[in-house]
């Protein structure tokens, strides 16, 4: 239940607005990356920033088959509600919401239930990755009602009872938002439902579809349900192959096993056992996103089409993990394909995260990211609901991939990769509906042209629009990575080129005060002196913040900002003076500088203030949105005593771990263990390669 409930951490209120304030994860059954997170619903809408359960919330209305991106400010899409009622059948969502009490549930990744006082109901559900069954439980004699409801807020969905074959089977067509805001995505979420029970009355209407049943006190009535982004058949064989003459407590059992293998990457050995389940929460929390997006057989839906096909259906796609030529009519093979990568929120720590602990399902990832780039023509900025967006800033999908290479993941296409990551860094769209459509890095023309992004370049065609200088600090990141991938690749002009590029971060320091600042095509700088407000040309934060946005090259933010003390004292403020906002990403790596300059005890003195004060195991305890894991991921590697401050480098910056011993058991066989002595002593970082071997 962490991140259910507003947050009532150290800073909650000092920087934050609306639900930013809010962890916005769920409670949620699912298999780890798995297609789909079974989760109760308090709230009916798939509307941007409003997750499907509140903890708050006094009244359920059911149980959603949902695809929200976990601990996001973004939309749910393609998804449906089923309902469990006793007594009179009521169909809307506000008519069937009933009481329930949190001490009246059971959450567990693997299982979920919860009593329903006023249906005389007990409602169970666990999962596989495509599949779900349900088994919901009569306290007394008397009509039992499923209500299928998909959730469609432009009322386009499609439900049917189909009685001759005892199923249930509906769609509900997929929106953009951000890019093409209510546009068509090109494709649909599928659900069947299936019942053995004889039914009573049915029936099904524009808003949903409905069963009755005659329930018997305490003899079970059991659905299963299937779903899929391809249609109908692919829905079919989801259910074939992970739900039907599958028993609850065999599913339940199997994704008991699935977590244990999962959670097992990591063993924590401590008699704080609270503080054992904190750490465990927080793997679980950083194990939905990306989510996997494409059936048992391979099959996904085409990525970004140009033309959406009509209502219920879409391009299909059959992808290979790597290197299989795809075509607008699909392909032969077989491969996991993933979608709904948050890329400002993962490239810090999610992503850093699987390629130590599961490089197997990162190659995957990574080539997804592959298949969106050859499918769709540019290599995607966050991409969402298998489509473009430019919801944030930065191109930091080119730097998990080369963190992903420089850290020894090969079961991708590492030239395509790179084709796609120059292409972003080198090449602006040639039509504006490109650029409109989300293809492209945001203002790379002024970017090239000055070395930053002027106040005068207003970045339209972008939801985050302005926010020159945090863009540019990014961009220059960015181009770090991409130069790191392409050194790797031996392309070595590319590299030279952009780590020339990469140094444009001080293009936005000003002297006069040693803050990032607003500068115009003039290159005269705004003179901003109020480093602790928002600001137009920052991301969701203030200047302070944002400052200490050069992971690359924090020598060179050292030097410039006049030397290791003066740099200190104005490390110190951030948290001397309360500016420090750990809930969002930008002071992620903030505690870790000070390694830098020789100063680790600081790094362990803050970080472990960071891990009590802004950490709790109440639904109230993430500081900030989870942001599809990030904030879970930050504490994941602090409590193991090092964290990526640099993704696409090899080095992990040390604090201290948190347990008395903690070990890696890695997918290559070695085993790394981690106790309060284990680290080096005559240096401040890690390397990759020293943990995981050669």
């Amino acid at each position: 239940m962490v991140g259910t409930a507003p947050a009532n951490t150290k800073t909650a209120g000092l920087f934050g607005k609306g639900s930013e304030e809010h962890g916005q994860t769920m409670p949620a059954v699912l298999s780890p990356n798995g297609q789909n997170f079974w989760t109760p619903q308090t709230r009916a809408t798939e509307a941007k920033c409003l997750v499907p359960y509140y903890y708050t919330d006094e009244l359920l209305q059911g149980f959603r088959n949902s695809h929200w991106t976990s601990g996001s400010c973004t939309q749910d899409y393609g998804s449906f509600t089923i309902a469990t009622l006793g007594g009179q059948l009521r169909k809307a969502a506000k008519e069937r919401a009933t009481r329930f009490r949190h001490e009246d549930e059971v959450s567990h990744p693997h299982y979920y239930s919860v009593r329903l006082p006023d249906e005389h109901l007990v409602t169970e559900m666990t999962a596989s990755s495509h599949a779900a069954i349900f088994r919901i439980t009569p306290e007394q004699d008397g009509p039992v009602h499923i209500v299928v409801e998909p959730n469609s807020d432009e009322k386009e969905g499609h439900i049917v009872v189909e009685p001759e074959r005892k199923t249930i089977y509906g769609y509900n067509p997929v929106h953009r938002i951000y890019q093409g805001w209510g546009q068509s995505a090109g494709f649909s979420g599928h659900l069947l439902l299936t019942y053995t029970d004889e039914l009573t009355a049915w029936g099904q209407d524009s808003i949903c579809a409905w069963l009755t049943f005659q329930g018997k006190a305490g003899r079970p009535i059991i659905l299963r349900a299937a779903s899929s982004f391809t249609g109908r058949e692919g829905a079919e064989r989801n259910y074939r192959a992970e739900a039907r003459n599958v028993s609850f407590d065999r599913m339940k059992d199997n994704l008991i096993r699935t977590w244990i293998r999962h959670l097992h990457a990591i063993d924590v050995e401590d008699p704080d056992t609270a503080r054992v389940n904190q750490f465990y929460g927080a793997l679980y929390r950083a194990s939905f996103m990306p989510h996997e997006m494409s059936d048992v057989d391979g099959t996904y839906p085409r990525f970004s089409p140009l033309l959406a096909p009509p209502l219920g259906e879409c391009l299909i796609e059959r992808g290979k993990a790597m290197k299989q030529k795809h075509s607008p009519k699909g392909g032969a093979g077989r491969g996991l394909y993933f979608c709904d990568f948050t890329m400002w929120d993962t490239f810090r720590a999610v992503h850093p995260l699987y390629t130590l602990l599961y490089p197997d399902v990162s190659a995957k990832m990574m080539q997804s990211l592959v298949i969106k780039y050859e499918q769709g023509g540019w290599l995607p900025i966050f991409p969402s609901w298998n489509s473009y967006t430019a919801a944030m800033i930065g191109d930091h999908c080119s730097v998990a991939l080369a963190d992903a290479y420089i850290k020894g993941i090969r079961g991708f296409d590492a030239e395509k990769a790179y084709e796609g990551m120059r292409k972003n860094a080198f090449e602006t769209p040639a039509t504006a509906e490109e650029y409109k459509n989300g293809m492209g890095r945001r203002a790379l023309q002024s970017y090239i042209q000055y070395g930053y992004i002027p106040l005068e370049d207003p970045v339209r065609e972008a939801f985050h629009q302005q926010e020159q200088t945090s863009r540019t600090l990014e961009y220059a990141f960015d181009d770090y990575a991409v130069a790191q991938m392409a050194k790797a690749l031996g392309k070595d002009e590319d590299y030279r080129v952009l780590m020339a590029r990469s140094e444009n971060w001080r293009n936005v320091i000003n002297p006069a005060t040693g803050y990032c600042d607003g500068r115009h095509a003039d290159g005269r700088f705004e003179g901003n002196t109020d480093f602790v407000r928002r600001k137009a040309f920052i991301t969701e934060g203030a200047v302070c913040h944002y400052t200490w946005f050069v992971p690359h090259n924090v020598e060179g933010l050292v030097e410039m900002m006049g030397g290791r003390e003066k740099f200190e004292a104005k490390l110190d403020s951030m948290f001397t003076e309360g500016r420090y906002w750990h809930g969002n990403e930008p002071c992620h790596q903030i505690a870790y500088l000070y390694d830098f300059i020789g100063r680790p005890e600081k790094t362990r003195h803050w970080v472990k203030y960071i891990l009590d004060t802004e950490y709790n195991d109440t639904p109230g305890g993430l500081s900030g949105n989870d942001d599809s894991g990030q904030m879970s991921s930050w504490f994941i590697f602090s409590s193991m005593g090092f964290y990526p401050v640099c993704p696409s480098s090899d080095r992990y910056m040390l604090s201290s771990p948190r347990f008395q011993r903690i070990t890696l058991n890695l997918q290559n066989g070695r085993r790394f263990v981690i106790t309060p002595e284990s680290f080096p002593r005559d240096r401040t970082y890690i390397t990759h390669r020293e943990i995981v071997g050669n």
